[in-house]
This record gives structure tokens, C-alpha cells and sequence, in this order.
């Protein structure tokens, strides 16, 4: 057997059957009309969001990474929750103005900006964070062409990244930000042309679970952030520390302990230089905020034997969770907590059994011999911490099976 990560403490259940925020699992399905389904708990993503404003400084801000959940009625509550959208696309930014959120509290990341997405974000009053000189000079010649000051802030690639992060976005050779050499001379031509500068952007690393690795990530940002601004010669008005803040996904992952970061973050801005006593500090969150709310609901189609090992069959796959896969940012394939829904605290039997999703490839593993109850046609199967990077992040195409349903509680 192998064994699976921890289900998130949120969860329990009432006469065998798993709750979701209070409700039972097969009610759910019947709600939304059959499986598979996502459900997001809004009861969690708000305790979650909760728990990190208790923790932090009043100085720092909450955004949240729209590519983490776009579910459109997760975001209408998100936009009244957090301080800011981060967004990575022109879509992004379609649901983002759609979900309510004022557009100078929407800033849009990302390598790869056409020049009309370049021209939407200005026109609507996004903050674009540049990844480039060459963005830059578009940027400019888009907001002169349509006669909007554009608002602009620069992403830097910082000289280190987050140590133990599941992605590291940071640090070397990077498709993403402008090298930390080059960044304050990037700064400063965007003033002198007249834009509006936002300050900088310095995303090191996401998905970790040391909290001394982020605590030491976030002062090497803010004294980046300061000897940037110091050669530019002007305050930033927000400096976006990025993230970073994993969930336990895997087995022998501990959860994140977030007080200490935000006791030494407190330290940290209380001590910061001059350059930065007027500005404005946020950290951008995706899956922390969500991840943990959301699971997946998929049905047993069948059971079936073959060489000694046992396989059951969802109607599922990765189509709709790539991440629970193994195929999503992964080395090597673990497994996500799971369980039988319909017998959510029953006894695990004595053989593993694989679950296997829908599609025609082997990679659509959704379980690798994990100990469950023994498992039956027609029995509901979940999936946690489905929240984030599922649906949105899915081959939704492959092989021509339908959407995954979504539906929110809360």
C-alpha cells in the first residue's frame, strides 16, 4: 500500500456519509445533477482568510491569485474578502471587472501579454506588471494610443528564490520578471515617460510549508525592494511580496504554521529603510486560501481485477483534477487524500485498490494503491483539496468528455 496525504481537518461526517460545509455528499450530487462535481466550501475560504489577517501586519494587504479558482461565484465572494486580484490573462481580467473588484485593485501578471490585453488592462485601470522592457515600451505606445496613463509596476526576478518551494519562480534564469540588475533602470524609464509607476512585484516561490524558508524570503524581499527603490529614487506605492504559502497535500506534509511569519514580518517592515515607510505591502495567495475548500466528487463505474491488483473506475479522471494525477507540477506521483464518500469513516480493508479515471491513457491515475473501505460500483468517491488547480488547471477537452460540474456552498 502506499500511503495518502492527510484530509484537511474541516471535514467529517454523519451516519457514513462525508459532510461538506454541513451537507451531505450524495445530496450535493443530487443538487448539482450527477458527477463529477467540484464543491468549494465558502465557510473554509473564509476562515482561511480569517486566519491571515489575525496572523499578519495591518500593513499587508491580501491578494488573491484569480488562477488558483476562477469559479465566478467563488470569485463575486472573493472580491469582498481580499484587498486585490492578482490575474494572469485577459480572460482573467474579463471575470475579474465581472466579479466586482475595483480595477485599481486588480493587477495582472504574466510573461506573454499580447498588446490588446496590454490595451484592455489600461483602458480598464489594471496595474500591469512588467515582465519585460520590451512589455514596457508597449505598454507606454498602448496607453499613448488610446490616451490613458498607464498604471505599471515591475516585476523583478530576484537574485535568490524560496528555498523548499514546489515552483520556483525566482531566482536564475527566469521566462518571468526583469533581472534584479536591470530592474531599478526599468523603474525608472517607465517614470520619466510619463506612466504611473506601482512599484515592484518580486514573486521568489510558491507551495511551501517552511515557514523559516518564507520568513527569510520575505526580508531578502523587502531589502531588495528597498535598494531598488533607492536607485530609482522614489517610494513604490505597493510592493507585492509574493507568496508562497503551501498546503499539505502529500503524506508526511505538516501544516503550515503562519504566526510565525507574520510576527517576523511585523519585525521586518517595523525596521524597513526609509524608502519604503510610505508604501504599502501585499502578499498574493491562491491555493492557501482555496485549496482546502474544495473537493471532488466523482462516481465508481466499475471494479475490476488484473495481476493480483485491484483497480476501481470513476466516471472521473484527470481531465478534471491534473494535479491529483501527478501531472501538474510533480516529480514524483504521490497521492492526494481520498476517501469514500459514502463510508467516509469505515475501516480500510486489508488489499489496496488504484484509482483510475475515464480517459484511454495510463497516466489517469487518480489513486495509487491507497487503503480504503472496500470499494463498490456505484460509490462515491472524494477527492480533497480540490479547491484550487483543479478544473481550470485540466485538460477539460481530452477526449471529449463534459465539463465537470461546480457548485458553491456558503
Amino acid at each position: 500500500m502506499k500511503p495518502m496525504g492527510p484530509v484537511p481537518p474541516w471535514f467529517s461526517a454523519e451516519e457514513g456519509m462525508l459532510l461538506i460545509g454541513g451537507c451531505g455528499a450524495e445530496s450535493l450530487v443530487d443538487e448539482a445533477g450527477d458527477t463529477p462535481l467540484f464543491v468549494y466550501d465558502m465557510g473554509i475560504v473564509e476562515a482561511q482568510v480569517r486566519r491571515f489577517r489575525a496572523a499578519m501586519p495591518e500593513a499587508i494587504d491580501l491578494h488573491y491569485a484569480v488562477k488558483a479558482n476562477p469559479f465566478a461565484p467563488l470569485l463575486a465572494r472573493m472580491a469582498v474578502q481580499v484587498d486585490g486580484f492578482d490575474i494572469a490573462s485577459g480572460g482573467e481580467l474579463e471575470i475579474a471587472l465581472e466579479a466586482g473588484m475595483a480595477p485599481d485593485r486588480i493587477s495582472f501578471a504574466g510573461p506573454g501579454k499580447r498588446t490588446d490585453e496590454l490595451t484592455a488592462a489600461i483602458f480598464a485601470g489594471v496595474t500591469i506588471n512588467l515582465e519585460s522592457e520590451g512589455e514596457a515600451r508597449r505598454a507606454i505606445a498602448a496607453g499613448a494610443a488610446i490616451g490613458k496613463t498607464p498604471r505599471l509596476a515591475v516585476r523583478v526576478n530576484p537574485d535568490f528564490d524560496l528555498k523548499g518551494s514546489g515552483m520556483r519562480m525566482g531566482g536564475g534564469a527566469k521566462p518571468f520578471g526583469v533581472d534584479a540588475d536591470r530592474a531599478a533602470a526599468l523603474a525608472r524609464m517607465v517614470i520619466d515617460a510619463g506612466a504611473d509607476w506601482r512599484g515592484w512585484h518580486i514573486f521568489a516561490g510558491s507551495q511551501n510549508l517552511d515557514p523559516q524558508a518564507i520568513i527569510e524570503t520575505q526580508a531578502a524581499t523587502i531589502a531588495l525592494a528597498a535598494r531598488l527603490s533607492d536607485a530609482v529614487g522614489a517610494t513604490p506605492p505597493l510592493v507585492n511580496l509574493g507568496g508562497g504559502f503551501g498546503l499539505a497535500y502529500f503524506p508526511g506534509d505538516m501544516p503550515l504554521d503562519i504566526h510565525p511569519i507574520g510576527v517576523a514580518l511585523d519585525q521586518a517592515l517595523a525596521t524597513r529603510a526609509a524608502i519604503l515607510q510610505g508604501s504599502r505591502f501585499a502578499i498574493e495567495l491562491g491555493r492557501w486560501l482555496v485549496g482546502e475548500a474544495g473537493v471532488y466528487l466523482t462516481r465508481v463505474v466499475d471494479v475490476k481485477d488484473s495481476q493480483g491488483e485491484r483497480f476501481a473506475v470513476v466516471d472521473g479522471g484527470l481531465h478534471h483534477q491534473l494535479a491529483a494525477s501527478g501531472n501538474f507540477g510533480t516529480v514524483v506521483r504521490r497521492n492526494y487524500p481520498i476517501a469514500v464518500a459514502n463510508r467516509f469513516d469505515a475501516a480500510p480493508a486489508d488489499s489496496p485498490v488504484t484509482l483510475v479515471g475515464c480517459l484511454c491513457t495510463p497516466i489517469d491515475r487518480l489513486g495509487d494503491k491507497v487503503a480504503l473501505p472496500p470499494v463498490e460500483e456505484g460509490d462515491l468517491m472524494a477527492i480533497f483539496l480540490a479547491g484550487a488547480y483543479g478544473a481550470s488547471a485540466s485538460p477539460t477537452a481530452f477526449l471529449g468528455h463534459p465539463p465537470p460540474r461546480e457548485l458553491l456552498l456558503g
